[in-house]
Formats: structure tokens, sequence, C-alpha cells
């Protein structure tokens, strides 16, 4: 009997350990990797700590990737989409949760701090919550209904254009979201959020600064090579 509770309890202990093992495991597990990437990338992790990053480096939630200037960064997600950072450019990887099996629980939010991307999105915002996923910028908030498109953040940086962010629909459709307004875009349309107190508006035309420049980056997202600035 006392062999029995002694191995019980040995048993019990054991459960534990390789539970907080499990948790501790996955809470630092990666949401990403760096799948093609040109020039010279960085990544500041949530502990502060600074990096150069380079094909086949690991994201995890809470990372910061930055591009220098003529430089490109193609990111993979573990629900298949994907982001291509233009040069000059910072993504942070607010939250991301996608487990294959529990679609409920999917999310993920992420920020464009500057510059500009061109985005696939993946499972997640398609399946289980549709509204588990948001693109936030200093002008609006993003969220899709499973889309192809790009988004360029202008700060004193795109020629003649005003500042703001200026957006493209390849495919499907995103819904943009700010104290001024919300307004829905389509594919072949083009949108602008000039300050997140003004609401986001339709463009007539594309204004140029999101157009395809293949000869840029030397690689695509879904069959479309990076926007670029002119």
């Amino acid at each position: 009997m006392l062999n029995q509770l002694r191995l019980k309890w040995y048993l019990g202990i054991a459960f534990i350990i390789t539970t907080q093992i499990f948790v501790l495991t996955n809470a630092n597990a990666a949401v990403a990797v760096v799948i093609n990437a040109s020039g010279v990338l960085s990544l500041k992790q949530a502990d502060g700590s600074v990096k150069a990053i380079y094909e086949k480096s690991e994201l995890e939630e809470g990372d910061i990737v930055s591009t220098e200037k003529n430089s490109y960064a193609r990111l993979k997600f573990t629900d298949g989409g994907e982001i291509t950072l233009r040069p000059e450019s910072t993504l942070k990887i607010d939250s991301y949760s996608y487990i294959e099996t529990e679609p409920k629980k999917d999310g993920f939010v992420f920020s464009l701090i500057k510059g500009g991307l061109r985005t696939v999105t993946g499972l997640v915002g398609k399946r289980g919550n549709r509204d588990a996923y948001r693109l936030r910028t200093s002008t609006a908030t993003i969220g899709i209904r499973g889309t192809h498109y790009g988004s360029t953040l202008c700060t004193n940086n795109c020629g003649g254009l005003p500042d703001g962010l200026y957006l493209d629909v390849i495919e499907g459709e995103i819904n943009v979201v700010n104290n001024g307004g919300e307004m829905g875009f389509s594919a072949g349309q083009f949108g602008y959020a000039a300050s997140f107190d003004k609401p986001p508006v339709l463009l007539p035309k594309d204004p140029g600064i999101l157009e395809i420049d293949s000869k840029s980056d030397g690689f695509s997202v879904g069959g479309q090579a990076g926007c670029a600035v002119n």
C-alpha cells in the first residue's frame, strides 16, 4: 500500500514538472520564420535585446523586426500567412495564437510602426473568430476577410505624397477603422487614412507608392513582388 502511494506521488510530481516544461516551451515557441532576406535585418526581442537576423531566423510573440535601407524581409507564419517588409520598415508581433485544432483561440495582432508591407493572410481571420486578425498603425486599424493587400505608412519619406497610411487590395477585402470612421476596401481599390482622427477614404486611382517593383526585392508574396516607394 505504501509503495502504491509513493508511486502515485512520484507520478503526480512527474506530471506537474512535465506540464510546466511544456508550458514554458510553448510560451517561447516560434510563430514565424524568415524565409527570404535581402540586406540588413534586425530583431528586437521582448526582453530588449537586439540582434541581426537572416534567412531561417525564427520569430516569437513580442518581437520587433526592422529592415534597413535597400533591405527586405519575407516572413512565413505558422498559419500559412506571409508578410514582406519593404526597406526602412519596422513591424511588431504584438500577439499571436494559432493552434491547428482550436480555431476559436486564433489571434494575430501586429503593428506597422513605420515603412510598408505586403501580406497574404493565413488561416487566422478566415476560420473561427473572423475578427481575430488586426494590423495596427498610427492612423488606423485594419481587419480582413481573407485577403492579399499592401500598406505603406508615409512620414516625410514618400516624395510629394501627403503623410498617412496608403492601402491597396489585391484579393479579398479589408476593413479600416479609426476615430474618424470606418470603411471597407475591395480588390482593385486604393485607400488612404491621413491620421487616426480623420476617416479613411477611397482613392480614385493608384497613388504610385504601392506599385509593384519586381526588380527591387528579388522575391515575392503570393506571386506578387513587394511594394516599393518610387
